[in-house]
């Protein structure tokens, strides 16, 4: 048996992507090649970056927005017992990691033909909740 055709079917995936309203998934016999039934997944991850079969990237968006949150409640950990950290080292810690971790590739979801809305929306809560953390040592 030639190795070089041999199909490695646990890393075989199937993704639909669609504009449809009523997408239809349907599913990947491999069993002709011995290999499974793949179906089709909601989400698919590719280098970091998670895709819906419309591209809304609703899901990409709203995981980084939970990333800057856990790191904002990971930096009110910062300073000790007796006072925290300053307003304005509040906000260039937020300058300098959660910015960056909220606006990782947006230009992957920010272009002219995808919604934004709810997107822009997450982001937009999220930056709610760093700005009140910036500003609670007053």
């Amino acid at each position: 048996m030639d190795t070089s055709l041999v199909m490695e079917h646990n890393k075989s995936e199937v993704f639909h992507f669609t504009r449809s309203q009523q997408p239809t998934d349907p599913s990947l016999d491999l069993t002709s090649v011995r290999g499974p039934i793949l179906t089709p997944k909601p989400i698919w991850q590719y280098l970091g970056f998670f895709f819906d079969c419309k591209l809304t990237f609703q899901y990409y968006v709203h995981h980084h927005a939970n990333k800057c949150i856990s790191t904002l409640n990971a930096m009110k950990l910062l300073g000790n017992s007796s006072c925290g950290i300053l307003p304005i080292q509040k906000y260039l810690l937020y300058r300098t990691c959660v910015l960056l971790i909220a606006l990782y590739s947006f230009q992957l979801w920010f272009f002219k033909s995808t919604p934004k809305a709810k997107n822009l929306a997450e982001l937009r809560k999220m930056q709610c909740k760093a700005a009140l953390w910036i500003i609670e040592a007053f």
